[in-house]
């Protein structure tokens, strides 16, 4: 049979491809084997300040990763962690990442000069030989700088240790966890009476996850699993409202005084738990049902349970930690100061600073005759916003001093129920008034964006990043689909 040229050359990118495929699967066998090491250190330090330290390092169960894709080329995130060969000085793996103490740098707290130490890990295949393990930090440039550097051995590995009391379920399943992106529901706040409720919820957000466009497209790259030790108390820590709860990764609120950012600064407990599965992705989901969240690049997100705005928050926080995406709103009050700065352009795909506005970094997917930066009606939305922030402030110290002060308990579930009722009103309003504006569903260059009223842009009016909607924009889309076919090969 004669083939035509593009089949010809169709034919000779799938050899290609194979070949490569080949190619990389070979370097993995010649430096790695099929186990996972999980090397764990502490990172200290303020806004000024950090130093590096080892504390353990753990040998455990199949390695869950790609074994093509070992070299990580986003670069995503402000830091990197890089493994050497250290007979050869080869780069053999590496990943960028956030992580809690970089947030922790542009905390105020941290610029008064306090110096935190926070426990972090780096996953890795397991080496066959010593490695050199070394730490980069993104610098003001944009470029990065080795900020630690030491030796491991395969011999330096402990074992981690089985806990019986914990119980793993699978919720979705599709394949070898190599070609897979494996996510991990972490319970948190759990009892373990509430053990038929955490697998519930876990079947509830994957159902909700696949049928957000693009992961709804994708189901059959993915591997779901959750696991869950219990805990002694149900819920996790208020302490605003001073509420104080036993819970197994021992998770809270206001992290860095922030009333609905939530935290761990038990990422021993938290890796742990989740090792008792092969996992790439770890979302802690919280048995609460007060409104709270947080997502961090590469390293985990939390979303309470049962808030009327939970699936939201689940679908937005795993855009910052998976998928390196930045938040895109800018009238809420955050935990940082200064987080971008304004003269370097953002490494997120989704934010800009518009440094060349003849070159923005969507601009493939610049909508037909779009003027840059693209004006919109933003004073009008400023003022709808701002108000429902003070408002909300309110409502919120409102239930902590009720909490606080013992009020009764059909008095604060009141006030909760009132909360979310405005909550959902105000959702309305904002995205009613967006999809009015005159260029709603179109992508352009629109100010506003990474908690920066000016001088930071968005690729669209309105998406997950920005407010409370479970749609992505297609640049948000393009840089998740890009991140799945990562995991997927």
């Amino acid at each position: 049979m004669k083939l035509h040229l593009p089949t010809l050359f169709f034919a000779f990118l799938v050899a290609l491809t194979s070949c490569q495929t080949e190619v990389n699967e070979s370097r993995f066998n010649t430096y790695f084997t099929d186990q996972t090491l999980r090397i764990d250190y502490f990172h200290t330090g303020d806004a000024k300040s950090e130093t590096v330290s080892i504390d353990d390092v753990y040998q455990y169960q199949n390695w869950a990763g790609s074994m093509k894709n070992l070299v990580d080329t986003l670069n995503y995130g402000g830091y990197y962690y890089k493994v050497y060969d250290e007979a050869s000085k080869e780069l053999i793996y590496s990943k960028g990442f956030d992580s809690y103490f970089k947030e922790y740098q542009v905390s105020q707290e941290a610029i008064d000069g306090n110096v935190k130490q926070f426990h972090e890990s780096a996953i890795i295949p397991m080496p066959q030989k010593a490695i050199v393990f070394a730490l980069e930090k993104r610098n003001s440039e944009g470029e990065f700088d080795e900020v630690f550097r030491t030796s491991i051995l395969p011999s330096d590995t402990k074992n981690v240790p089985i806990d019986n009391s914990i119980q793993t379920y699978t919720t979705h399943e599709s394949g070898n966890p190599h070609i897979k992106a494996d996510i991990v529901f972490v319970g948190e706040g759990y009892t373990a009476e509430e053990a038929e409720k955490f697998k519930s919820d876990v079947d509830r957000f994957t159902k909700v996850l696949f049928e957000t466009a693009p992961f709804s497209s994708y189901k059959n790259e993915f591997n779901v699993r959750g696991v869950l030790k219990p805990s002694e108390d149900s819920g996790i820590d208020e302490p605003r409202a001073g509420i104080d709860k036993n819970t197994a990764i021992s998770a809270t609120f206001n992290t860095m005084d922030s009333e609905r950012y939530i935290l761990t600064e038990d990422n021993k407990a938290l890796r742990d738990i989740s090792g008792h599965v092969p996992y790439d992705i770890i979302f802690i989901m919280v048995n609460s049902t007060r409104y709270g969240g947080g997502g961090i690049y590469n390293f985990y997100s939390t979303f309470t349970s049962d808030n009327v705005n939970s699936e939201y928050i689940m679908i937005h926080e795993q855009g910052h930690s998976v998928y390196g995406l930045a938040d895109e709103y800018y009238t809420s009050a955050t935990a940082y100061t200064d987080f971008y700065a304004l003269d370097k352009e953002p490494a997120e795909p989704n934010i800009t600073a518009l440094l060349d506005p003849e070159n923005v970094k969507w601009k493939h997917l610049l909508s037909e005759n779009m003027e840059v930066p693209t004006p919109w009606e933003k004073e009008k939305f400023d003022s709808i916003d701002f108000a429902w922030q003070k408002r909300r402030a309110a409502l919120n110290n409102e239930i902590f001093e009720m909490q606080k002060n013992g009020a009764p308990a059909e008095k604060i579930k009141a006030a909760k129920e009132n909360y979310d009722r405005e909550s959902l009103t105000q959702d309305t309003i904002v995205n009613t008034y967006l999809a009015a504006c005159a260029l709603a569903g179109k992508t352009g260059v629109f100010e506003g964006a990474g908690y920066m009223l000016k001088g930071m842009y968005r690729p669209s009016l309105n998406c997950v990043m920005f407010s409370r909607i479970n749609d992505f924009c297609p640049v948000c889309q393009e840089a998740i689909t890009n991140i799945i076919h990562l995991y997927a090969e």
